[in-house]
């Protein structure tokens, strides 16, 4: 038993001590994939934003949270098909994304050192997202209410290091719901109950940029 705790309080030492911390913003731009508009999985119409925080346990796992803000639109004018194209729908929402889950570096990583300095990952969360729905008509005017929905969050990306305490990312991303009502489609108002094909997804790509902060004993020999 003496021998057991003594190897735990060494393992919750040592990863208590083995963190980098990192916090930052990152921009780029969103796009919606579902039954108005493009069904490109890529392509970014809209600027999006948001703000990071990374709590490194080692040089490849990474806990990470963020806070983004994703406007999103889609019209039938851009569409490929002929369909969509006639139908001529149009949406614009903006959701407002909180999640958390992993990054897991493909190298040790450590922006602190002058050893790998770069290295693809893949992310992979879970996230809560808040977004706007068509209620009811009101004198010809659609009244909207807020809902709240969770995604899955799955990417991939590349970081590197640019000095002792920078570092940038840019990453692509898509959020696989479990909702269809994004792009307002209803079946509380018949002329927008135009049904659908499945889920909704979006998704962001960009850059980021974040401050590190912390001394990992492990592997970080100085300031």
């Amino acid at each position: 038993m003496k021998r057991f705790i003594l190897i735990l309080f060494t393992f919750i030492t040592t990863v208590s001590f083995a963190q980098i911390h990192e916090a930052g913003i990152f921009l780029g731009g969103s796009n919606f994939i579902g039954d108005i508009g493009r069904t490109h999985y890529v392509l970014p119409n809209k600027f999006a934003g948001g703000i990071v925080y990374k709590y490194n346990l080692n040089p490849r796992i990474a806990l990470r949270a963020n806070y983004t803000a994703l406007p999103i639109s889609g019209d039938d004018n851009d569409a490929d098909n002929l369909f969509r194209e006639q139908r001529n729908f149009s949406f614009n929402n903006t959701l407002h994304e909180f999640a958390g889950g992993l990054e897991f570096n493909f190298f040790e990583y450590n922006v602190r050192s002058l050893g790998q300095t770069f290295t693809p990952y893949i992310l992979a969360q879970v996230a809560a997202f808040n977004y706007k729905v068509p209620e009811s008509i009101v004198g010809g005017n659609v009244q909207f209410t807020n809902e709240f929905s969770i995604a899955i969050p799955l990417g991939i990306g590349i970081k590197g290091r640019i000095s002792d305490h920078l570092a940038f990312a840019f990453e692509s991303a898509v959020r696989l719901t479990f909702v269809d009502d994004i792009d307002y489609t209803t079946d509380k108002i018949t002329s927008l109950n135009f049904g659908g094909n499945g889920n909704d997804f979006y998704t962001f790509t960009g850059f980021s940029l974040v401050y590190t902060f912390g001394r990992p004993a492990c592997y970080a020999d100085n300031e």
